[in-house]
């Protein structure tokens, strides 16, 4: 009977993991190569690219269209769902290689995606366990590395500006990844101190009400989006 019930509850978290996942991977699902402005792009996964709403505020005030090249589901590095924003920027280059100005998030979806499938990095925190484990921090720390290397190329190859958006509180049903976030933000933070790129982080934490999240615990609404955008345009106006 424990061996039944073990099961279902494995069974439970399976399905409820591929319909989570379902949810990140969909999307526009491809690139926007052509734009009134190619110098500019955007890079990242869902956060952006899930309902679009966030470039299309930000072209709307800026009354001029850029690259986009974000993707749901898309990590930082690697690729499990989506390209990675890694392989973003080669396909960005690739297109046109006369770039100035990258918009871009990323990092949220190497910690989550794991997360949501049986979290084997230990990445959410329980009753069991207050604070995230060490492999999770390791797991953060790597991406720090990756996106140290990603934006130091970026200003080997001729960039003048990142705006990198960081996540804001995710509510309810992921709550328990509030240390993960955290943590992962700090890094994020660090990682646009770090770089010799000209980069400028935003923190969205604080400003994302659980009202502003969607359902499944991770996307913004439309208030949620139109708050980010609020947050990118003061940065991005002046570069255009």
């Amino acid at each position: 009977m424990t061996m039944l019930k073990n099961l279902v509850h494995t069974t439970k978290a399976l399905v409820g993991s591929l319909l989570m996942l379902s949810l990140i991977a969909c999307g526009s699902g491809s690139y926007v190569e052509n734009a009134d402005r190619n110098e500019i792009i955007t890079l990242g996964d869902s956060i952006f690219d899930l309902s679009g709403d966030i470039q299309r505020i930000l072209e709307d005030r800026a009354g001029q269209t850029f690259r986009d090249y974000t993707l749901s589901g898309a990590e930082l590095s690697g690729g499990i769902v989506a390209n990675s924003v890694e392989r973003q920027y080669q396909d960005a280059k690739s297109t046109d290689a006369n770039i100035e100005t990258i918009v871009m998030d990323g990092g949220g979806n190497d910690i989550l995606i794991p997360a949501i499938i049986l979290d084997p990095y230990g990445c959410r925190t329980h009753w069991w366990r207050w604070s995230i484990s060490r492999s999770c921090k390791n797991l953060i720390n790597d991406q720090y590395v990756n996106l140290v290397n990603l934006m130091n190329q970026m200003d080997n190859d001729g960039v003048s500006n990142v705006i990198y958006l960081g996540y804001y509180e995710l509510p309810r049903g992921n709550a328990n990844l509030t240390g993960a976030l955290n943590y992962g933000d700090d890094k994020l933070s660090q990682a646009c101190s770090n770089t010799t790129a000209n980069c400028t982080f935003l923190d969205p934490r604080g400003m994302v009400p659980a009202q502003d999240v969607l359902s499944d615990n991770i996307h913004p609404t439309a208030n949620g989006s139109r708050t980010l955008a609020d947050l990118i345009w003061p940065k991005l106006q002046p570069l255009l």
